[in-house]
């Protein structure tokens, strides 16, 4: 508790500053009370780590924010099913924050753990994300007909198909954006380790993949390109090695029809320091 009460009392560098609501303009409210749950609650569930409770504006919320333009461009540009998936989601980055700038596109959350999955589910309604589904699963096992390195992964397949419908899914099904059936994955002691208000299933393809931190490009791409829309395309934060990521993943990515893949630096605003997307469009 002495963690907690630490973390809570810390003071972020950003909080005085104007630049958070210039950069998230209408979502800033939502992002306060997604600031605070993460000041209160960030460190103790292992979202955030010590050194990041000072900093959660600029190295996690704006950090995010800063895909929100080329999600736009991408929108506005290609006339596709305008679905978004954020894969790895962990606390919220980037996918929460993209909820909340962008409330009228569709978006699922793919996150494998089951307490980071109770946090999602807790902050989607804490923040009235009405556009958020959450979904408990691997990439892999989302995404049916993505491979990993050209293979389809007979594990996942297996993980899937024997689960069982336990869920409501009228809420979810009403945004047009799962497909097949509701599944809980039981835990070793038989019981079901799927929180009852979260789905866990397979989705459509989408316009638009995105992630953070999440695993290297080669293996990256085996999980998403194959699951875009035709004209799709895959938006990853990465560090300052994504371009020799690209380079490792160049056959992937022209085996699984990807094309154009680049760097790009994407500002963060307010003379923050700006961040390295990579983009793939999908043939």
């Amino acid at each position: 508790m002495s963690q907690g009460t630490s973390a809570n009392s810390e003071i972020d560098q950003l909080d005085d500053s104007a630049i958070p609501e210039e950069i998230l303009g209408s979502a800033y409210p939502q992002m306060q009370e997604f600031h605070r749950l993460l000041q209160e609650e960030g460190l103790l569930r292992g979202l955030i780590g010590p050194r990041d409770v000072s900093i959660i504006w600029e190295r996690h919320i704006l950090n995010s924010a800063a895909v929100v333009p080329f999600i736009i461009k991408h929108l506005e540009s290609h006339h596709g099913s305008g679905r978004i998936a954020d894969i790895g989601s962990g606390g919220g980055f980037p996918g929460i924050v993209i909820a909340a700038m962008l409330p009228d596109a569709p978006i699922t959350l793919i996150e494998p753990m089951e307490r980071r999955v109770e946090w999602l589910e807790m902050v989607k309604h804490d923040l009235h994300l009405r556009n958020v589904t959450v979904l408990r699963a691997r990439a892999e096992e989302a995404f049916p007909n993505s491979r990993n390195d050209g293979a389809a992964s007979h594990h996942s397949r297996k993980a899937i198909h024997r689960t069982e419908n336990t869920v409501a899914d009228a809420e979810r099904r009403s945004s047009g954006f799962l497909d097949g059936h509701l599944d809980a994955h039981p835990g070793n002691d038989g019981k079901q380790s799927v929180p009852s208000n979260t789905v866990s299933t397979t989705i459509q393809s989408c316009s638009i993949v995105t992630c953070r931190a999440v695993a290297p490009l080669h293996r990256l791409v085996g999980w998403t390109l194959p699951f875009l829309e035709h004209s799709g395309q895959l938006i990853a934060l990465k560090g300052k090695s994504a371009q020799v990521e690209i380079g490792k993943a160049a056959k992937n990515i022209k085996r699984l029809k990807g094309k154009n893949p680049r760097v790009v630096e994407a500002e963060v605003g307010g003379g923050l320091q700006a961040t390295h997307v990579v983009l793939i469009d999908k043939i």
